[in-house]
């Protein structure tokens, strides 16, 4: 069975290693697919490229933030072409706001008296896309907060906390149409996380199906056996492709690279419908489908 982990973050957004490092770890835990899908940015995708040994295929990727209702949603999107004006355009617009956000968050902290400057931040993103991750990660470091779950409470970072600010997201429906324009294929990440707070209704995710998406992620560290049942059934009748993926972040997940992968024929089926960009191959940078 091929071993496929389709949902993974390096430090250029909010995880630890950077991507070569991530390509490496994947190699070493035996894995045949890395999906480096870090947040709205493609920014690693040449490094992870340069990284890959042979018999290791990077599927390049990123992970969409969206909006529905208020609500976060998030979508994995897969090869897509990166030049395509509507979407690198959206992306961009994405972190633009990311980075306005992160700089309000910080002087909101800074408001409340808590030690954490934008210099340090700056210096853990490491030159990637400035998250919440970073900032709570420097109240870590302050000693705030005792881990960066807490930081992401309602008490600090979290939706309604007092250094919360909210930013501009894509709706998933428009999200999927810029993707399937650009040749790519969308997963919807994490639909039933534990911890999460509000769970996408099954009628949600049909509608996102009408709108074109390809697959749902099953396979998640934070869906127990129950959810994976739950929305393996969903899959099936809605004909979406089940997948899954680790949704690893290097030392802020434990370095779990490899711990979840996707169904059997999960990666097949999703790069047989996608147009904009090939999987990369460990073999003298040699693409492949």
């Amino acid at each position: 069975m091929l071993r496929a982990d389709l949902h993974s973050h390096s430090s250029v957004s909010d995880g630890t290693e950077p991507p070569a490092a991530v390509i490496r770890r994947g190699a070493e835990v035996g894995l045949d697919v890395v999906a480096l899908t870090d947040h709205d940015t493609v920014a690693g995708h040449r490094e992870a490229a340069s990284a890959l040994p042979p018999g290791l295929t990077l599927l390049p990727g990123a992970e969409l933030s969206c909006r529905l209702e208020g609500h976060s949603v998030h979508l994995l999107a897969y090869l897509f072409d990166p030049e395509n004006d509507a979407l690198a355009g959206e992306l961009a617009e994405i972190r633009e706001s990311r980075l306005f956000r992160a700089r309000a968050m910080v002087d909101r902290l800074a408001a409340l008296g808590v030690p954490v400057t934008w210099e340090e931040v700056s210096e853990i993103a490491g030159g990637g896309v400035v998250g919440r991750p970073h900032i709570a990660r420097a109240m870590v470091e302050a000693g705030v907060v005792t881990s960066v779950a807490e930081a992401f409470t309602p008490d600090w970072l979290g939706p309604g906390g007092p250094a919360y600010v909210s930013r501009y997201a894509l709706d998933p429906a428009r999200a999927i149409r810029l993707v399937r324009a650009a040749g790519g294929v969308t997963v919807l990440a994490h639909p039933r996380g534990t911890g999460r707070g509000w769970q996408l209704p099954d009628e949600v995710i049909a509608d996102l199906r009408h709108a074109g998406l390809t697959g749902i992620e099953v396979n998640h560290p934070q869906h127990d056996e129950g959810e994976r049942r739950r929305l393996g059934e969903l899959a099936r009748a809605l004909r979406l492709i089940p997948s899954g993926g680790s949704d690893d972040h290097g030392a802020l997940t434990g370095f779990r690279l490899g711990s979840e992968i996707a169904p059997e024929g999960s990666y097949e089926a999703l790069i047989s419908h996608a147009t904009g960009a090939r999987p990369v191959t460990g073999t003298e940078g040699r693409q492949q489908r």
